[in-house]
């Protein structure tokens, strides 16, 4: 593989996809190919598990972890691998820390459990940089849409915990921390920093 695979991480609402765009933009700028993706829900089969995923259907912690992963497998064999292997930049807007998080510690699953369910799925692929745009709950909860998912209505002690998460795991897990409390411009600066930096040849 020749390509860069960058993944943004983060609660809900904290600009994920708006950096996403900004940084694939700069990368196009300079003559890379970008292929933009997210999960859950980059592909058609994945589309249909993030209906049941982002939906009001119930379902123990250990199903979701399980539809996560196989979304995530599909996603790593369809999109992610193939760009990476022509040679082109990936950014994703969330990738297997979100699960670590979210159903490793925010559904108590824990991480170990976690980490053997996605084994299959990841493929031995690793992101050369996980960015995590960290921004308190409380603050992410005023932008959120109307429109909410099963996450974002989880509740602001969920919402808490999953912030937390992030900031636990980074140091051991090798993930950077953005201030995402910023100006978009601001946060877009730090963020293109670190894209410079950890992945310059």
């Amino acid at each position: 593989m020749t390509g860069k695979f960058i993944v943004l991480e983060g609660g809900d609402a904290v600009g994920k996809s708006t950096q996403g765009k900004e940084i694939a933009a700069r990368l196009r700028d300079r003559g890379y190919e970008v292929v933009e993706t997210f999960e859950p829900g980059a592909t058609n089969f994945g589309a249909r598990l993030r209906e049941l995923l982002m939906g009001d259907v119930p379902m123990s912690p250990l199903a979701e972890a399980l539809l996560m992963a196989a979304d995530r497998a599909d996603h790593v064999a369809t999109v992610i691998k193939p760009a990476l292997t022509r040679g082109a930049w990936v950014v994703s807007d969330r990738f297997l820390p979100s699960s670590l998080v979210y159903q490793g510690v925010g559904r108590a699953l824990g991480l170990e459990t976690v980490s053997e369910i996605n084994k299959s799925a990841v493929d031995g692929l690793v992101p050369d940089l996980v960015v995590v745009l960290d921004l308190d709950s409380q603050d992410a909860r005023g932008r959120r849409d109307l429109d909410s998912d099963r996450f974002e209505t989880a509740g602001d002690e969920f919402a808490a915990q999953v912030v937390d998460a992030y900031r636990d795991l980074a140091p051991s897990m090798g993930w950077k921390i953005v201030d995402a409390s910023g100006s978009p411009e601001e946060v877009s600066s730090s963020l293109w920093g670190l894209v410079v930096e950890s992945l310059s040849p």
